[in-house]
């Protein structure tokens, strides 16, 4: 207690610090005497508070920020950085070296160079690291202590939630920001909220609450808080209490504090849960930097039934159960240093007069009790142990591993250098003598190479040839023997039009499928075999231009195919026979149409021949017939008739009518028809005249009803004849002309394209085989060319390698001086 009344009375008399020789000859067991210089102070004080400002001793403590301990980490950290780009560019400068080195020279292996690359990275992840250094003070205690208010206080403003009961409800992050903007965000986010939800986010009295364990980070100007701008980074929490996940709390938030601030309430006495998590605390960390405020102390001032000197037991009575946890329960500190980490404040009444002075207005405006001087000096006190406490630890905590691992990469990195050097003797002398060996072997390649081209493209030649050949008499032969594959084709056969379509797809894949087996099982055997040793002979004759120890890398390029050649036969009969139009109608062998048929049938031919056009208009059944009989037809009822005129009742014209509507009911293709219609005509003429009817009699009853009688058995066997059966093979017969036809069309086509597929595979193979002799020749060449920039760049290399060891010298001493000036005072 007589160190805080050193440091009261200094602050009182307008120094800026306190006295170290005061501290030196004090002692935290003097009770007593403490208590009550401490009660004299506080009337002394109280008496005097409309007089006395005491925010002018604040205003010049934070007007002075050079001085502020504060900036030893600030200047420390631009020199760590400074110097961590001096390594940086350092290590990609040597690794880019190192890198030209193993492509060119392959004085470095592989490992060498990736230990040289993971430097980069290295140094890249401390320089980041670095870049988020910042010290850290995190605030614990039990819920409604006032840690909130405490941050509050720090910051000047009240930017934190705070009031009565719980109301922090997760962690609350608060940073320095670079602009002028104030803003948060939650975690796993990077949508900038309005500070003004905090106020929703982080209180537990509100619906839209976060999770306790969830962190908020707040960004506040910095040019508002000269602890902000310092690299001071806030944390608030909810309290010890309201949850067990103690553990998760410290490896998630904890772990990179430089200092602790436990806020007790100065009503009440430390409960087990907030000694419990220090605790564990101390088990994580080793001697972690903490600090207890005794907060709400202004709550002393109103009590009228305490007299001074139970006031100042109390406070004792806090005071030594303060440092018996600091030093015996938690061993992370002496009682000297204890005592000077204990003090008791009112964040509540000291954010208030701060608040009232940013307004212009007296800070005292601002107090709550009597006792406001102490309890705001004495809060003043704490910030500058804090400060004086975070920096010392935060330097050596954020800065000196740091320091260490840079020496070890500059050291590691000059010892690595120093083999490399000791190599490049070496490798100049064997290099010359790989330069002339290589020489003799590219003019005997070259020359070589030349004469097996010649020979390779006359027999791929011959080969093409004679493929062609017996592609296209094979096909031939197969094209005679269709009818015979097409028999064998057994599918169950309907004229109904679907089922008809179906079947005419399938019969159009058992053509293709039986012409291509039969073709593979002629041909492919004997041209496969041909390939292959057309093939084995390229190899072979390549194996020997490509030198013995290319050989073995290039093997895998060689090899011809892991599979036999395989001819594929191309016939395509879905798209071939696509247009085939099948006619199974029912015609009478001896029916007028099939008579017509068979007169007519060459006088077809021919008008086919000559006018291909008129084949789309008989493909219609309307106008197949009609157009070549109509004009005989026209004429023949003309010519039965004796005289013109009204014949038997029937005009010329009504006998013109009849007769084209049979030679119509005849080009249908309908015998019956066109006997009912014969029969029709017959009546009438029987009405004619006399003389008709005598040449009927002429002729005789009984033979014309013999011949009709015949007529009509040979029709009716032939239609019961007519079943599926006979409409199959109708159908096959049909099939087997129009294919044919079609496929004799692709002989030559089918032909060139299996000769095509032979030339193509053996001259791939070929260029293949050349495209490996020319990479060995070209690699040849492309190391004849590396091996004589080598001997012109190793003595630079040389000289490079001095210099980089050199630069290795001035960072180590860099880092030594940087230890010196700011972590061995410390």
């Amino acid at each position: 207690m007589a160190a805080y009344l050193n440091r009261t009375i200094s602050l009182v008399t307008g120094q800026t610090g306190p006295n170290n020789n005061d501290d030196k000859n004090s002692t935290a067991t003097d009770t007593v005497d403490d208590s009550r210089h401490n009660l004299s102070l506080q009337t002394s004080a109280s008496s005097t508070s409309a007089n006395f400002n005491p925010m002018m001793s604040d205003n010049r403590m934070y007007q002075t920020n050079d001085k502020s301990p504060l900036q030893i980490f600030v200047r420390a950290k631009k020199k760590i950085n400074d110097i961590y780009g001096e390594i940086e560019e350092y290590v990609l400068e040597t690794t880019t070296f190192i890198n030209a080195l193993h492509a060119d020279a392959e004085i470095v292996d592989k490992a060498e160079r990736e230990l040289f690359e993971s430097y980069v990275f290295k140094v890249a992840a401390i320089r980041e690291v670095l870049q988020r250094d910042h010290m850290k003070v995190a605030f614990f205690g039990r819920t409604s202590n006032g840690k909130s208010s405490v941050i509050n206080a720090m910051l000047r403003e009240k930017i934190l939630p705070s009031g009565i009961g719980h109301t922090t409800n997760c962690f609350c992050q608060v940073e320095g920001s670079d602009g002028g903007e104030a803003y948060l965000m939650k975690e796993g986010s990077d949508e900038k909220l309005n500070v003004v939800n905090i106020k929703q986010l982080a209180n537990a009295l509100c619906q839209e609450k976060l999770c306790e364990s969830s962190l908020v980070r707040i960004f506040w100007p910095r040019e508002r808080c000269s602890l902000l701008r310092d690299d001071v980074v806030f944390v608030d929490s909810p309290g010890v209490d309201v949850s067990a996940n103690l553990d998760d709390w410290i490896d998630n938030h904890c772990l990179n504090a430089d200092v602790f601030v436990l806020v007790l309430n100065a009503e009440s006495t430390m409960t087990r849960a907030e000694k419990q998590f220090f605790h564990t605390v101390s088990q994580k960390l080793s001697k972690p930097n903490i600090f207890i405020l005794n907060n709400r102390w202004d709550a002393s001032a109103n009590e009228p039934e305490f007299q001074e000197s139970e006031l100042a037991k109390v406070k004792s009575q806090h005071t030594e159960r303060c440092i018996d946890f600091l030093t015996k329960e938690l061993k992370v500190s002496n009682e000297k240093e204890a005592a000077e980490r204990v003090f008791f404040v009112s964040a509540r009444e000291t954010l208030q007069a701060r608040i009232e002075e940013s307004k212009g207005n007296p800070p005292h405006l601002g107090a709550i009790a009597e006792g406001f001087q102490i309890r705001y000096f004495e809060f003043q006190d704490f910030e500058r142990k804090f400060e004086e406490c975070i920096s010392q630890s935060a330097v050596k905590t954020k800065f000196q591993q740091h320091s260490s691992r840079g020496k070890s990469v500059s050291g590691d990195m000059r010892s690595m250098l120093d083999n490399i050097y000791e190599r490049i003797t070496i490798f100049r002398n064997l290099k010359q003598d790989q330069k002339n060996l290589l020489t003799e072997r590219i003019q005997g390649t070259e020359t070589q190479m030349m004469q097996v081209t010649r020979e390779m493209k006359m027999k791929i030649h011959n080969m093409v040839e004679e493929v062609e050949e017996k592609v296209s008499k094979a096909l031939n032969e197969e094209i005679w023997r269709l009818g015979v594959l097409i028999d064998e084709f057994n599918m169950p056969f309907h004229p109904e039009r679907l089922v008809l379509n179906i079947y005419k797809k399938e019969l159009n894949a058992h053509v293709e499928s039986g012409l291509g087996s039969n073709l593979r099982a002629r041909l492919s055997m004997a041209l496969a075999m041909n390939v292959e040793s057309a093939q084995n002979e390229m190899t072979d004759r390549m194996h020997a231009l490509v030198p013995n120890e290319q050989l073995v890398t290039n093997s895998s390029k060689m090899v011809v195919r892991t599979q036999p050649f395989e001819m594929l036969y191309s016939l395509n009969c879905q798209n071939l026979c696509a247009d085939f139009q099948e006619d199974l109608e029912f015609k009478f062998s001896w029916g007028i149409a099939a008579m017509i048929q068979r007169f007519t049938g060459k006088v077809r031919e021919r008008s086919k021949k000559q006018t291909p056009a008129l084949i789309n208009r008989q493909s219609s059944i309307g106008h197949t017939v009609v157009t070549p009989v109509s004009t005989p037809v026209e004429t023949t009822p003309v010519c039965l008739l004796p005289t013109p005129g009204v014949v038997g009742g029937i005009t010329p014209e009504q006998l013109s009518i009849i007769s084209r509507f049979a030679m119509s009911s005849i080009g249908s293709q309908g015998t019956v028809g066109g006997l009912v219609v014969a029969g029709v005509v017959l009546l009438y003429r029987y009405q004619l005249n006399t003389e008709h009817l005598q040449m009927l009699k002429t002729i005789g009853w009984r033979v014309l009803v013999g011949i009709g009688a015949l007529y009509g058995c040979i029709y009716l066997y032939e239609r019961l004849s007519w079943t599926n059966s006979a409409k199959e093979r109708t159908f096959k017969g049909q099939y087997v002309r129009h294919a044919t036809k079609k496929l004799k069309m692709i002989v030559d086509l089918t032909s060139a394209n299996c000769s095509h597929q032979v030339q193509q595979e053996l001259s791939s193979t070929f260029a293949r085989l050349c495209r490996t002799v020319d990479t060995a020749t070209t690699d040849m060449n492309e190391e004849l060319k590396t091996l004589e920039s080598q001997l012109n760049v190793l003595e630079a290399n040389q000289k490079q390698l001095k210099l980089l060891r050199n630069k290795a010298n001035y960072i180590q001493n860099e880092l030594d001086i940087f230890e010196h000036n700011y972590i061995a005072p410390q």
